[in-house]
Formats: C-alpha cells, sequence, structure tokens
C-alpha cells in the first residue's frame, strides 16, 4: 500500500470513530434527564392513603436520583396510560392488563420491576396473583351455576383481574358466552376495593377482585376473611409492572430501578414494604407480561366470534 493511500485509510478510519462517537453523543443528547419526576399509581380505594404510604420510598428515589418528585393524582387506569403517553408521568404502577394496552400503544412505556408478595389470606408468596370470585358467606349462592341472573362487580375496564381475567378465562367455564348474558347485570365498581365491599355490603352478588386487593379490603377492616366465599379462582398472573418511560437517559434510569430493587435493604422502606404485604421488589421484563398479551388475544378472537 503506498504512503498516500495508508493516510487515506487512516484518515477514513479516524472519520468512522469522529462519527460513531459523535452518534453516540447525539444519542445521549435525545435521552430526557428532567429535573423533576411525576410518580402515580393505579386508582384504588385507599388512593390517598397511599400517598402517605409511599413518601418514604419518594423520598429515597428523590435522594438516589436527585430528583424532585411529584405526584400526579389518578382518576382511572386509563388516565395513568394517558399521563405517560402525554409526558405528563415520569414512573408510574400499572395493572397487568393496563400496562400492555400502553405498551401496544406505545414502547415508551418500559416496565422495569414489580413486588414480590408475602403470603396473606387470599395471597400467594412470591411476584404473582389470582383473580377471584367471591360472594357473600351465607348467601344462596353456593357455586358458579348458582349465580346465572345474579349482579356482578367487575373493577375497571383496563384492570386484568377485575375484568380481563373474567371476559377470558372465567367465560370458559360458563360455556365461552359473554359475562352479560350469564349475569343479569355486569357493573364496574372503578376498584377492586370498591368491589369486595359491594359484596359485603349486598350491593353486588358476586365480584372478580385480586387475591392481593381482597387482603387489603381485609387489612383495613372493611370485611372479615370469612364474610367471603370464593367460587372461582384464576391461574397465576404478574404482580403489578412498575415503569418508567423509555426515553429517560439510561443512567437515570437505573438510578430508579436500583432504588426499588434496593428498597428491602432500606431501613425507611420497611413499613412501605409491609404495609404492601411485600417482601422485596424484583426484576421484570416486557416478556414476563406475555401471558396477558396471550389473554387480550383470546379476547379479540371472542370478539370476532
Amino acid at each position: 500500500m503506498t504512503t498516500r493511500m495508508t493516510r487515506i485509510a487512516t484518515t477514513l478510519a479516524a472519520a468512522a470513530v469522529a462519527a460513531a462517537l459523535a452518534g453516540t453523543a447525539l444519542a445521549q443528547q435525545k435521552c430526557e434527564d428532567p429535573k423533576v419526576l411525576r410518580f402515580s399509581i393505579i386508582p384504588t380505594e385507599e388512593t390517598i392513603q397511599e400517598l402517605t404510604i409511599y413518601k418514604p420510598v419518594i423520598d429515597i428515589l428523590a435522594k438516589n436520583t436527585g430528583k424532585k418528585i411529584e405526584f400526579y393524582m389518578p382518576t382511572s387506569y386509563a388516565s395513568v396510560i394517558e399521563a405517560m403517553l402525554g409526558n405528563w408521568v415520569d414512573i408510574a404502577v400499572h395493572g397487568p392488563a393496563s400496562y400492555v394496552i400502553g405498551n401496544e400503544k406505545s414502547k415508551t412505556i418500559e416496565v422495569f420491576a414489580t413486588y414480590a408478595k408475602a403470603k396473606g389470606i387470599f395471597q400467594e408468596e412470591g411476584p404473582g396473583y389470582h383473580a377471584v370470585l367471591v360472594v357473600k358467606k351465607g348467601s344462596k349462592f353456593a357455586d358458579i351455576k348458582s349465580l346465572k341472573g345474579a349482579v356482578v362487580a367487575l373493577a375497571d375496564p383496563a384492570s386484568t383481574s377485575g375484568n380481563l381475567l373474567p371476559r377470558v378465562e372465567f367465560a370458559g367455564t360458563i360455556g365461552g358466552v359473554e359475562l352479560e348474558a350469564y349475569f343479569s347485570k355486569v357493573v364496574y365498581s372503578g376498584s377492586h376495593d370498591k368491589s369486595a365491599v359491594a359484596v359485603h355490603e349486598g350491593k353486588a352478588d358476586a365480584a372478580f377482585v385480586a387475591t392481593h386487593r381482597l387482603d387489603n379490603v381485609i387489612q383495613r377492616g372493611l370485611a372479615k376473611a370469612e364474610d367471603f366465599v370464593v367460587l372461582w379462582k384464576s391461574r397465576l398472573v404478574p404482580q403489578d409492572p412498575f415503569t418508567y418511560r423509555a426515553q429517560l437517559c439510561p443512567e437515570l434510569k437505573d438510578k430508579i430501578k436500583a432504588t426499588f430493587l434496593g428498597l428491602h435493604t432500606q431501613p425507611a422502606a420497611e413499613k412501605f414494604l409491609k404495609n404492601l404485604q411485600s417482601i422485596k421488589f424484583v426484576s421484570m421484563e416486557s416478556k414476563d407480561y406475555d401471558i396477558i398479551r396471550d389473554l387480550r388475544k383470546a379476547q379479540e378472537k371472542q370478539k370476532k366470534n
């Protein structure tokens, strides 16, 4: 190779390296590093109470990220999704189904963790839970067949255990018919807590609720475990996903994830984990929620048939 050709090759190589470095710098510039991080959770009966519960976590998150943390008050599962898609919220807790819905709309909603529950009354230990169909003990409803023509409560259209599982998995136990064709009335209460309380107070004959949410109702003294009878239980599904916006800078996302995964080592977070009846947080990926995607596909197939 001539000296001139060697110089040309060296120049081209240097240019390629410079271009690669420039591309990396550009990619880093495109990520977002906001001064304020907005946090939100799916609504429950005690959302206001949960603000207090989450305070030590928010304090630890603020310290670890160096950011001010603000809370966004949701009105529904869908409002949390829209807030993330609209860049109003940076970190959020979704239901498994609402996360998948949001993730289908935009890959910018990225799951990073969930909590591993301690063993409860209806809830089993680990990062999964069941949907259960409950009736009030002592009522005339002794089995699923007896519920035909009854009033049933669901939580929210975007809820996994309070809508998706009942409409897909439970529907298979009643011949694949729609819930509205089996029950005399299907109502959305707005949350699992309200659904369980509706059964307890006789405002609904039955309700589909998540096992950990049912435990929560009992722990808050709104009902007793012996007030309910479980007539059906779904397969195990993953717990609520904790997510952040994919546009956030990698270093910031790493700090957020590390904060949650390390909460069980923080004395200040001990009460938080206890209130959530959780042992610790565990890492999660999008593929961990494929069971929800399969259920949604099955639901779409039902609608076409």
